[in-house]
């Protein structure tokens, strides 16, 4: 099972108790950071996520309500005896801005950090539990999508029947992968008849900041919930085209030629005091959708 949790879903200026974009997905033995805007160490505090479970960070773009609460997050990690590694998969810019600040301040992290530059599209990381894919989408400068895919759990074995039919432990392994079983009389014992399929893989996509792409929704076929923008509502499509951002109309829009399951909206203009109408827009062309609202956790 993966959890998303939204740290903030304002655009570039924090404004009616919102804050810039940042969000923590989560697994059961690890979190990913996907941006950073600033306030987001409060809060992640304030919403009880561990900073030592975040292992890998990902940055879309290199405009500052996505990165300006990077600095202050690293910092504390390493005021706070932070040790293991930290893998950083940003634009090749941000390696040199953090560089400085961290020589400004004379400050050497207890850590090592990683960087990865974000330059081709493709899976940029590939755990034991999950792959992240990185994908172009289409702003005022560089930016990148993130695609998060759980790997397919292995089946789960039934203690009690394969020590009935005296299976040897050797090939628990091959059961989990999902192969029958052949005794030493030849019998074929089915792998249904020893294992219980595990709950089928997760996957979440996130779409940064864009303008509307249809093109976005290939790369995001399919997935279980999906992430994209809605800067404005649908009459301010003209002012949304111009900044290189999106509607609510054009993100129900993108849903729907993607097939996804779930819909989240967010990256509200502080233009706007009350996001109801951002759901009543959408959700008029895709009715699974929801606000990112901060502080709600969503499980997919």
């Amino acid at each position: 099972m993966l959890a998303l949790t939204i740290l903030g879903n304002n655009s570039a200026i924090p404004a009616f108790g919102r804050n810039p974009t940042a969000q923590i997905l989560q697994t059961q033995d690890e979190a990913y950071l996907i941006d950073c805007g600033e306030g987001t160490q409060l809060q992640l505090s304030r919403y009880k996520v561990k900073r030592s479970k975040i292992n890998h960070i990902f940055i879309s773009h290199m405009h500052g309500d996505h990165y300006f609460g990077l600095i202050g997050l690293i910092s504390s990690m390493g005021l706070t005896g932070r040790t293991a590694d930290l893998h950083l998969h940003a634009p090749e810019q941000l390696q040199q801005i953090l560089q400085l600040q961290l020589d400004a301040a004379n400050n050497t992290l207890p850590f090592r950090l990683h960087f990865y530059r974000l330059g081709e599209e493709g899976i940029i990381y590939n755990g034991k539990k999950m792959t992240v894919e990185c994908f172009k989408v289409s702003h005022r400068i560089d930016c990148w999508g993130f695609l998060f895919r759980e790997k397919k759990n292995p089946r789960s074995i039934v203690p009690e029947l394969v020590k009935s039919y005296e299976i040897p432990s050797s090939f628990y392994d091959a059961l989990q992968q999902g192969y029958d079983y052949t005794n030493k009389k030849g019998t074929i014992i089915p792998n249904d008849e020893l294992t219980i399929a595990a709950n089928p893989a997760k996957s979440y996509a996130y779409c940064a900041d864009t303008i509307y792409d249809e093109s976005i929704a290939k790369k995001v076929h399919l997935v279980d919930l999906l992430y994209h923008e809605a800067t404005y509502l649908k009459d301010l499509q003209q002012r949304a085209a111009e900044r290189f951002h999106s509607t609510t109309v054009q993100a129900g829009a993108i849903a729907i030629k993607a097939g996804v399951k779930k819909l989240l909206i967010g990256h509200f203009s502080s233009k706007y005091e009350e996001l109801d109408a951002f759901l009543t827009e959408t959700a008029a062309v895709f009715p699974n959708t929801e606000l990112a609202l901060e502080g709600v956790c969503y499980k997919i």
